[in-house]
């Protein structure tokens, strides 16, 4: 196949990733995200995807750095994924070379592009958020339960719930989507973590054009009103990840900051998946929320022998700035 070499900085070669790379990531890549790591699932779709770039780094033909770029908001912004650099080569400033290699070669490619953000799961430090503007934190709830284990959970947390009525949450199709997600008073209603909506680590400004992006990770969604959400929750088909040998990881975004339709939503939610038949094996669930709400739903999840809490992830840290 032939191959893509966009240049040369700071003794790296810089490369436009091909399907055949996929080897070298995954080795460049194990042990990442205490084996929930994504990349190996969706490598592929990522080779294919509209506005996306995604960018190597070699050191004399050897795999030392990938970063991934996705083009959002009408043209205006791209959002950072994927990166990553080999264990042996950490530390060294391989991150930044790589970043901003791909930084200059996005604005030669989309010069309208103004914006660059990402999410992160860790604080980097002062010394790195000195060049970002931080828009927001959201707190994350990390599960593991076996499948066999779910119906006896969902019957546990049913029965945990502080309210005595169960609010149903109402399931939106295509054109229900389109006007919550461009309803101009929806950042106020939720609570929109720097008025973006963030899905599944992808921030986006509420423009008609980023709701193809949406479409394509075939979400399920949920509100709790149409004629005016004060709450949403949604997630994204279950895919498979390295953890335990083969497990499944489910992500849920819930975009608001009441404590019994948080309650409701989980249980909706892992209903929804349970009756679908997607959730089997191991299964790594992570819940991403508002901070108020995180200790409510951790204490909502505690207490049943099947489900085991995990500490590696408690946090989304939103970032942004000019490219």
């Amino acid at each position: 196949m032939q191959r893509a070499c966009l240049g040369q900085s700071e003794g790296l070669t810089l490369w436009l990733a091909q399907p055949d790379d996929y080897e070298d990531v995954i080795s460049m890549s194990a042990g990442m995200h205490d084996g929930s790591d994504y990349l190996p699932h969706r490598y592929h779709s990522w080779m294919t995807e509209p506005d996306r770039v995604v960018v190597l780094a070699r050191r004399e033909c050897r795999l030392v750095a990938l970063v991934s770029y996705l083009l959002v908001d009408e043209g205006a912004t791209v959002v950072v994924q994927g990166l990553r650099v080999c264990p042996t080569d950490r530390g060294h400033g391989v991150a930044g070379v790589i970043q901003r290699f791909t930084d200059r070669y996005i604005q030669q490619l989309h010069p309208g592009v103004k914006m660059k953000r990402l999410v992160r799961g860790q604080d980097p430090g002062p010394e790195k958020l000195v060049k970002f503007k931080i828009l927001g934190r959201r707190g994350v709830l990390s599960l593991a339960l076996e499948a066999e284990s779910i119906g006896s959970f969902i019957s546990h947390l049913r029965n945990k719930l502080q309210s005595p009525v169960i609010p149903g949450l109402i399931p939106l199709n295509e054109a229900q989507v389109k006007r919550v997600f461009l309803d101009p008073k929806l950042p106020c209603r939720v609570q929109l973590p720097g008025i973006s909506f963030i899905q599944d680590w992808v921030p986006l400004q509420r423009m008609e054009g980023n709701l193809e992006i949406l479409k394509r990770q075939k979400i399920t969604w949920l509100v709790d009103s149409l004629a005016a959400p004060s709450f949403l929750s949604l997630y994204t088909p279950p895919y498979p990840i390295p953890y335990n040998g083969g497990s499944l990881c489910l992500n849920i975004d819930m975009l608001g900051a009441d404590h019994v339709l948080a309650q409701c939503a989980l249980v909706n939610l892992l209903e929804a998946a349970w009756a679908k038949g997607e959730l089997r094996g191991t299964v790594r669930i992570y819940v991403y929320m508002s901070k108020a709400l995180r200790e409510t739903l951790l204490s909502f999840c505690e207490g049943h022998q099947g489900v085991r809490t995990c500490r590696d992830l408690v946090q989304q840290l939103f970032l942004e700035r000019q490219l």
